[in-house]
C-alpha cells in the first residue's frame, strides 16, 4: 500500500475486510467508493464515473452519492441482492491526528434491511441460514430483523424439502457455512434467486442464552447460532428486541411444497407473478400491515390442529354475526400503526420522535378496541380482548414527554413537551424573553431615532445586528452604535447590551437543543423496557385483525363454515374456485359438488379442454386450506378430513433455469408427490403424460394412477385426455369416472362447466382451435382428417381440395364389405395370449368405433 495516500491505505485496509459488499465510504458530505467499487456502481445506480489523485501514478476510478439522499441508492443495490457496508467518521475531524478515524458501523443486506423505505410492509424480510450435519439432516432457521422474530426448523428428508422449506417464506438471504456444497449454493442463488452469505460461527454468547431457552437440541443451538453471529457481524449494534427462538414442529402443519405452493398460486400468480389473482389478494381483509403478514405466515402453515383451527372458526363465526360492531373495529384498526417493527426500531436505536407518536397514538386507540371486542356476544371472542395489556404506563411516558408535533430529526429540538424537564423549561423560557427583548429594543430604537425602516437581524457570522439604510446614516448619532458591517445599501452595528443577549438567547438555544436530546435518548432507553410487551401485544392484535379479515371475506363472498371429519370423506356442497369467481365478477360462476367416500380415492376427470377440469381440481385445494387455516370457504357447506400434505402438478412450464423440458418438469414433480404422498393426503394430476408420444403418455398415465390406487390410497383427482384410461374404473374398485359436460350446439361447442359422474364421450379439440379463431380452412381440413382418422382408414387423410398435398397414401374409400373384411384380418391377427386385458378392452374399443363410423 506504500504507494497510496494515507486515506486510501485506510479505504483499502476496511475494504479488505468486507471485499463482498459495496464500501460507503464517508468523506465529509458524500459516501465515496474507489476502483472495482466504483467501476461496479456507477453502472448499477447509472452515477457519474470519476477519478481522482491517490498516491499511484494512476488516478484512481471514484463515484459517490451524497449522504442526505444516500438511503434511495443503498436501495437499489440491495434490491438487486447486493451487500452495502456503511463506513463513518468516528472522531471529530477538529481533534483528528492526521486521517480522520472510519469504521464500518452496520452492514446492510438484503435479509437485514431495517428502513421502512426498504421494506414490503405487508411482507417480513427474513434472514435465513442452512447448517447441514453429518447424518444427513438440515437445519433451517429464520430471523426478521424488523420485528426480532426467530424460528428454526429440523430437516431429515433431504435438501429438496429444505428448498421447499425456504420458498414457503419471503427469504432474501441464505448464510450457510464456507464449505456448503457448491451444487446446493446455486440451487439457493439461481432457483430461488436469494443472496448467499457465509458464516462458519456456530457459539452462542451467554448474553444470548435467553434466546435458545426453549430449544435443547445441539443442531438447533448450531442451527441457529450461526445465523446469530452473522447478525451481530453486520449490525454491530443492540439486538436487545430479539426474541426467543420458537422451534416449527413441521408435523403440527400441512406441508406444502413448492411446487404446490406455485402451481396453487397462493400468494403469487404464475404468469405475472404478482399478488393480484392469488387466493391472498382475494382472503386479505386485514387493515394493519401486522395482520397482513401474519395471514401470510396462516396461509404458509395451514393447520393440523382441530381444536386450534376450530377456535379460530369459533372466533370467525363471531365476528361474522356482528356486522356494525366488526365495522367498527376495522375503522379502529386503522389508526394502529405497525407496533411489530415499531418495537424492533426502538430496539435497534433508529426510532425517532416521529415514530413514537405513532406509538403513542396506536396505544391510545387500544382501549376503543378492546370496548368494541366486549360487544361482541360469542364466548370464544372473550379471550381476544381479556388477555390484552393495554400498555397504560407507556402510553402516560410518552404522552408526558413527547410534543404533538415533533420533526423527523433528533437533533434540532421540539421533540419535548413542555412541562417534562424544569431545566429544559428555563433555557427555552431564556431562548423565547430574549427574543422578546430583542422585538421592543427594535421598536424601541425606531421610535427614539425615527427611522422606521431601521431592524434587528441576525446571521450566524455576525450574531445579532442592527441594520440602517444608507439614506438614514445622517439621523443617527456618531456614539450611539458601534459599526460592524459596510453593505452597499446599508450599515449594520451591534451595542454591548444587544450583544450581552446574543450570548444569553444563543447559550439557552444550544443547550436547549443538546440537552432535548438527551432526554429523548433517555425516553427511547426507557421505551425499550415496554419493547417485549409490545410484541406480545402486537400479535394479538395482529390476531384480531386476520379473524375481522376472515369474517370480512365470508360476508363479501358468501363463504361458509367448515366441518371436520375423522372419515376419509370429502363432501362439498356447490363449491367454487375463490380466485376465478371473482374474476368473473359480472358473470355467473358455476359451482359443482365434490363428494369423495372411503370407497372412492381416485377421481378420474375427462372432459375438453377449457370446460373447467383444472379450476375444479384447485377449488378442492384451496378449499382445504382456506379451511385449515382458519377461513371460511366458498361453498354452500362443506365436510372434510385434514390432509397433511397436498401435491399438485397442474400447468406445463418449462424450467428453463435448470434446463428441464416440460415433461421432465412433469415427471419430477409427479414422482415428488408418489414418494411423500400418505393416505391422509391429496394429489392433484392434470394430464400427466402430455409431454411425450401417445402410448409412451398413456402408459405413464395409467401407471401412476394404478400405483396411487393401489400403494398410496391418497385422495386423488386425476384429469386427462387419454379416454382410453376411463375403462380403469371396471379394474379398480376405488376409482371413480367423472366429466364436465360441453354440448354441441350448431357446430360450436358450448362449456357447462358442470361435473357429472361418467366418461365424456369426445374432447372438443377442434371445437376449442375454432373458439381459438384459427383459419376456416385448418378447421374444415382438421375435420376432414379427424373423421377419418376415427374411422380407422389413416390412410385415406388426403383432402378432396385441388392442390391439396395429401398426408397419406390416397387411395378409394372400402366398401362395407371390405371393412369387415379388413376387421376380421385385424382380429385375427392379435396375439391375445400376449395381451393385457386393458390392451385387450383398448384394440376391442377401437375395433367397435371402426364397425360403427
Amino acid at each position: 500500500m506504500a504507494q497510496y495516500t494515507p486515506m486510501m491505505q485506510q479505504y483499502l485496509k476496511i475494504k479488505a475486510e468486507h471485499k463482498d459488499a459495496f464500501l460507503f465510504f464517508r468523506l465529509g458530505d458524500f459516501y465515496e467508493m474507489f476502483f472495482d467499487d466504483a467501476l461496479s456502481a456507477s453502472k448499477e445506480l447509472e452515477i457519474t464515473l470519476t477519478s481522482r489523485d491517490g498516491g499511484d501514478k494512476d488516478r484512481i476510478p471514484m463515484c459517490g452519492v451524497p449522504y442526505h439522499s444516500a438511503e434511495n441508492y443503498i436501495k437499489q443495490l440491495v434490491e438487486k441482492g447486493f451487500k452495502v457496508a456503511i463506513c463513518e467518521q468516528v472522531e471529530d475531524p477538529k481533534v483528528a491526528k492526521g486521517v480522520v478515524k472510519r469504521e464500518v458501523v452496520q452492514l446492510i443486506t438484503p435479509g437485514t434491511v431495517m428502513e421502512g423505505s426498504m421494506l414490503d410492509e405487508k411482507e417480513n424480510n427474513y434472514l435465513a441460514s442452512v447448517s447441514e450435519f453429518r447424518d444427513g439432516t438440515f437445519t433451517v432457521s429464520y430471523n426478521d430483523l424488523t420485528t426480532g422474530e426467530n424460528s428454526i426448523a429440523l430437516i431429515s428428508n433431504g435438501f429438496d424439502a429444505v428448498m421447499s422449506e425456504l420458498f414457503n417464506r419471503p427469504v432474501k438471504e441464505v448464510v450457510v457455512a464456507s464449505d456448503f456444497d457448491g451444487d446446493r449454493q446455486m440451487l439457493l442463488k439461481e432457483r430461488l434467486g436469494y443472496t448467499v452469505s457465509f458464516c462458519d460461527q456456530t457459539e452462542i454468547q451467554q448474553e444470548f442464552s435467553h434466546l435458545i431457552e426453549s430449544i435443547h437440541q445441539d443442531k438447533f443451538i448450531q442451527g441457529f447460532g450461526r445465523l446469530l453471529h452473522y447478525i451481530e457481524h453486520t449490525q454491530k449494534r443492540s439486538l436487545d428486541h430479539l426474541r426467543p427462538v420458537q422451534p416449527i414442529e413441521l408435523k403440527q402443519y400441512m406441508s406444502l411444497d413448492m411446487y404446490s405452493k406455485r402451481n396453487l398460486e397462493l400468494v403469487e400468480t404464475l404468469r405475472k407473478q404478482g399478488k393480484k389473482g392469488s387466493l391472498l389478494s382475494v382472503i386479505d381483509h386485514t387493515i394493519t400491515a401486522m395482520g397482513a403478514r401474519t395471514l401470510k405466515k396462516w396461509l404458509e402453515r395451514p393447520l393440523l390442529s382441530k381444536d386450534e383451527m376450530n377456535t379460530r372458526h369459533d372466533q370467525v363465526e363471531g365476528m361474522l354475526a356482528q356486522f356494525f360492531e366488526r365495522e367498527t373495529l376495522r375503522e379502529q384498526l386503522t389508526s394502529v400503526y405497525d407496533l411489530e417493527r415499531l418495537a424492533g426500531r426502538v430496539a435497534f436505536g433508529n426510532v425517532n420522535a416521529k415514530d413514537l407518536i405513532q406509538l403513542r397514538n396506536s396505544l391510545a386507540k387500544i382501549p376503543e378496541l378492546l370496548t368494541t371486542l366486549g360487544q361482541f356476544d360469542h364466548p370464544s371472542l372473550t379471550n381476544l380482548y381479556k388477555e390484552i395489556d393495554q400498555q397504560e404506563s407507556l402510553k402516560q411516558l410518552l404522552e408526558e414527554s413527547l410534543a404533538d408535533d415533533p420533526p423527523i430529526t433528533i437533533k434540532e429540538g421540539g421533540m419535548i413537551r413542555d412541562g417534562y424537564n424544569s431545566q429544559l423549561d428555563e433555557y427555552r423560557d431564556a431562548s423565547k424573553n430574549g427574543k422578546k427583548w430583542i422585538a421592543e429594543l427594535e421598536g424601541k430604537e425606531r421610535s427614539e431615532t425615527g427611522i422606521k425602516s431601521l431592524k434587528i437581524g441576525y446571521n450566524r457570522v455576525f450574531g445579532y445586528y442592527i441594520e440602517v439604510t444608507k439614506a438614514n446614516l445622517p439621523h443617527l448619532s456618531e456614539d450611539r452604535y458601534e459599526r460592524k458591517q459596510t453593505l452597499t445599501n446599508a450599515e449594520r452595528f451591534i451595542t454591548p447590551e444587544l450583544k450581552e443577549k446574543e450570548t444569553l438567547i444563543l447559550e439557552a438555544q444550544e443547550k436547549s437543543v443538546d440537552l432535548e436530546y438527551q432526554l429523548f435518548l433517555d425516553v427511547r432507553e426507557q421505551v425499550k423496557n415496554y419493547v417485549q410487551e409490545l410484541q406480545k401485544l402486537a400479535e394479538q392484535i395482529s390476531r384480531i385483525d386476520v379473524l375481522q379479515g376472515f369474517a370480512q371475506s365470508a360476508d363479501k363472498n358468501g363463504y361458509s363454515r367448515p366441518s371436520f371429519t375423522d372419515e376419509r370423506i370429502i363432501d362439498i356442497k356447490q363449491g367454487r374456485h375463490p380466485v376465478v369467481e371473482q374474476v368473473m365478477k359480472g358473470e355467473s360462476f358455476v359451482p359443482n359438488d365434490i363428494y369423495m367416500d372411503d370407497s372412492t380415492d381416485v377421481l378420474l376427470i375427462t372432459g375438453p379442454n377449457m370446460s373447467g377440469k383444472s379450476t375444479y381440481m384447485r377449488q378442492l385445494a384451496l378449499t382445504a386450506i382456506m379451511a385449515q387455516m382458519g377461513s371460511f370457504v366458498p361453498c354452500e357447506a362443506a365436510s372434510l378430513p385434514l390432509f397433511d400434505q397436498i401435491f399438485t402438478r397442474i400447468g406445463a412450464a418449462d424450467d428453463l433455469v435448470s434446463g428441464q423440458s416440460t415433461f421432465m418438469v412433469e415427471m419430477l414433480e409427479a414422482n415428488h408427490a408418489l414418494s411423500h404422498a400418505t393416505e391422509q393426503s391429496m394429489i392433484l394430476l392434470d394430464e400427466i403424460g402430455r409431454g411425450t408420444s401417445t402410448y409412451d403418455g398413456m402408459a405413464l398415465a395409467q401407471a401412476i394412477v394404478e400405483h396411487i390406487h393401489e400403494r398410496i390410497r391418497a385422495k386423488t383427482l386425476f384429469s386427462t385426455h387419454y379416454h382410453e384410461l376411463t375403462a380403469l374404473a371396471d379394474q379398480l374398485d376405488r376409482l371413480k369416472n367423472i366429466h364436465v359436460r360441453a354440448e354441441e350446439y350448431e357446430g360450436n361447442v358450448v362449456f357447462l362447466h358442470q361435473i357429472q359422474e361418467g366418461a365424456a364421450d369426445q374432447s372438443y379439440g377442434i371445437h376449442v382451435a375454432k373458439l381459438a379463431d384459427l383459419p376456416d380452412p385448418l378447421i374444415e381440413r382438421a375435420t376432414f382428417l379427424l373423421n377419418h382418422l376415427e374411422s380407422g382408414n389413416a390412410e385415406v387423410a388426403a383432402s378432396t381440395d385441388e392442390g391439396q398435398l395429401s398426408l397419406f397414401v390416397e387411395e378409394t374409400r372400402p366398401s362395407k364389405q371390405s371393412k369387415s373384411s379388413a376387421i376380421e384380418k385385424q382380429l385375427k391377427g392379435l396375439n391375445l395370449m400376449q395381451m393385457t386385458p386393458m390392451d385387450a378392452m383398448n384394440e376391442l374399443h377401437r375395433l367397435q368405433k371402426q364397425i360403427k363410423s
